[in-house]
């Protein structure tokens, strides 16, 4: 049996399998490993990013968009007083975030929500917003829907905090495996349904800060000197006018 990443992981055929599905089957059929991949946002990320939001005084609602197995939400339920919610399409995912933030420190209330990025069943609620590692997910048609979605459900004041880069030199090994893998990507699309969307090289700056301020965001762009291999990525603080 060949494991692709862990021995607690997908084997080859697991993940030939699921990408063969609709992206939020293949994500049902990847959770319970998926955190023994490197599609999870790794800790060092989540922490600097858990620092950072402790420096901002607390929060009442949180929202970690795309929640996955609840590794962002683990990080925000001590930053906020009330309520952490997660959502995320895949009820797979929702599932294994359930069992992993069962003994995440913090008071705040954790509501699990299966739902589309795009359509969120929320009004005006939240604090404070976070997204890490879906945004391979969202076609760059669909970033500014995506953008005002999330200026929806924010009060008025409140912050989507993330994490994203400028495009890497052409020169480098990064923009050449990041652009083979969106090639194999359109061709599976291509020939395959229905498709699986994951892209990398997407909702990167100044893209996204545009997006954002035409949005009624006020953004700081900010370099929190993640360690390597992170330390292209910069911190994004997007508050709602």
């Amino acid at each position: 049996m060949v494991f692709m990443f862990h021995s607690k992981g997908p084997t080859f055929w697991e993940l030939a399998r699921q990408a063969l599905s609709s992206t939020e089957r293949g994500y049902d059929l990847l959770a319970p490993k998926f955190d023994f991949t490197p599609f999870r946002t790794p800790d060092a990320i989540l922490t600097r990013v858990g620092e950072y939001l402790g420096t901002l005084g607390g929060f009442d609602a949180g929202l970690d968009v795309c929640c996955g197995t609840g590794a962002a939400m683990e990080m925000l339920r001590p930053h906020c007083r009330e309520r952490v919610v997660g959502l995320d399409v895949s009820a797979g995912m929702l599932a294994q975030a359930r069992v992993n933030t069962a003994g995440a420190p913090g008071e705040a209330v954790l509501e699990f929500v299966r739902g589309d990025a795009m359509r969120m069943p929320f009004e005006p609620v939240f604090d404070v917003a976070v997204c890490f590692g879906a945004f391979g997910h969202i076609l760059p048609k669909d970033e500014p829907r995506f953008v005002n979605e999330i200026a929806r459900v924010l009060r008025p004041g409140g912050r989507f905090v993330f994490v994203t880069s400028t495009m890497p030199p052409l020169w480098s090994l990064r923009y050449w495996v990041a652009r083979g893998f969106n090639g194999a990507m359109h061709l599976r699309n291509l020939l395959v349904s229905p498709p699986f969307i994951m892209y990398y090289l997407t909702f990167l700056l100044p893209r996204a800060q545009q997006l954002l301020e035409s949005a009624g965001f006020d953004v700081e762009v900010t370099d929190v000197q993640f360690e390597k291999p992170w330390t292209p990525l910069r911190l994004v603080t997007a508050t709602r006018r």
